[in-house]
């Protein structure tokens, strides 16, 4: 198949959907997979992405609208099999509708967690922007796709409480990784030669955007809370966040650390990528994500792929498989909770921290390997693309 992927921007700064796009492609060797997305060709992120990019250099505000974007999908829509919209809330979804609804080429909309009504319960201002975008816009843009494709049944369930004019249809399919390649011990050698204060101490390890919904605020206040109530059993214990931290929810979160005195008990290590981000998870006893929403969660599928266990929150869609392979721990995504499944991992002994591990291993290759997790979604495509030639005999 040829398929087009179309997004907002491919700045890696962006998380999971761009991470998605490029997992999911380096399984689809036999397919021919282009990406199209609104960067200016200068942008710096442009240059080493890793699959053939349409950068069109016209994006305009936030929302991203591109008067070239229509006219190109128009104009190129018989080179592909399918397009996918990875996204919604933004004009390269809505563009795709424009451009290929009553047309013969299908299209997909991958809603990459976008449509949870967390949001809708966080932000009732932007919620309440958003309906007066969605009965013109993205609702048609979901109810005329060939398939809107989530990542977990939960993702699903939720998906129907975000709006009460909704209809499209649902596809689940898998999401993976391909894991992590290269020398394990070199990796860790390479993080700890890049932060060597952490070399003998027991890391817990967040990875992603400093965002308000990854719940970095509470991670912070149950490290807080976690050190201090022993400070002599939990003496060798420290945070590592990792990601971008320019935003200023980032630096409100700073600043609050350095107020509970956590000046020297978390490492801020900023984004880290290729052998560096993997040397961080296996030098990582624990991966943490208090999360209040997340569709899938690579950075957990990433722990697990290092045989690091994840204390996650019940909000990322794929929990019940972290508890089921006894991967990890899950509770709710507030402070007790959070504190708890700190105060669990600190009392396992050396042993059982071990046979965790080697679940957290199994638990990926069962189900979140990306060789396995591509076979579904191409599945799904390969359905659409059908659907879509039986009806054109037909109306021929």
């Amino acid at each position: 198949m040829n398929i087009l992927h179309v997004i907002h921007s491919v700045n890696p700064t962006g998380g999971g959907p761009i991470e998605a796009i490029k997992q999911l492609s380096r399984a689809t060797e036999n397919h021919c997979v282009e990406v199209l997305s609104c960067d200016l060709p200068s942008d710096p992120w442009t240059a080493g992405f890793p699959l053939k990019l349409h950068a069109l250099g016209t994006r305009r505000s936030t929302y991203g609208y591109s008067p070239l974007l229509v006219p190109w999908i128009r104009g190129q829509q018989h080179r592909y099999d399918v397009v996918i919209a990875n996204g919604i809330w933004q004009y390269s979804s809505f563009g795709v509708w424009r451009a290929l609804h009553g047309s013969k080429t299908p299209y997909c909309v991958f809603t990459h967690g976008m449509l949870d009504p967390w949001f809708k319960r966080q932000y009732p201002l932007k919620h309440l922007k958003k309906w007066l975008y969605w009965p013109w816009a993205d609702y048609r843009t979901l109810r005329d796709a060939a398939a809107v494709i989530f990542t977990a049944e939960e993702e699903r369930r939720q998906a129907r409480k975000s709006f009460w004019l909704y209809r499209c249809n649902e596809v689940v399919t898998n999401l993976g990784i391909s894991g992590a390649n290269g020398d394990c011990d070199a990796q860790k050698e390479l993080f700890h030669t890049q932060f060597p204060a952490l070399r003998d101490q027991r890391i817990f390890l967040f990875l992603g955007r400093i965002h308000e919904k990854k719940g970095c605020d509470i991670l912070v206040e149950a490290f807080s809370r976690f050190i201090k109530r022993d400070p002599a059993a939990c003496r060798d214990f420290h945070l590592v966040i990792a990601g971008p931290a320019e935003s200023i929810f980032a630096k409100r979160v700073k600043d609050r650390a350095e107020k509970l005195g956590l000046g020297l008990r978390i490492t801020w290590a900023g984004m880290l990528q290729g052998e560096l981000k993997w040397g961080a998870f296996r030098a990582a006893e624990a991966f943490v994500l208090p999360s209040h929403q997340e569709n899938f969660g690579i950075s957990v599928a990433e722990a697990l792929a290092c045989g690091t266990p994840v204390l996650i929150s019940n909000r990322i869609n794929i929990w019940r498989e972290i508890a089921d392979c006894k991967a990890g721990f899950v509770g709710d995504d507030d402070l007790p909770a959070t504190l708890a499944l700190l105060r669990q991992w600190a009392e396992l002994s050396e042993a059982q921290r071990t046979e965790m591990s080697r679940a957290a291993r199994c638990c990926f290759e069962s189900r979140f390997e990306i060789k396995k997790a591509a076979q579904s979604f191409l599945a799904t495509l390969a359905d659409v693309v059908e659907i879509s030639r039986s009806a054109r005999s037909l109306k021929d």
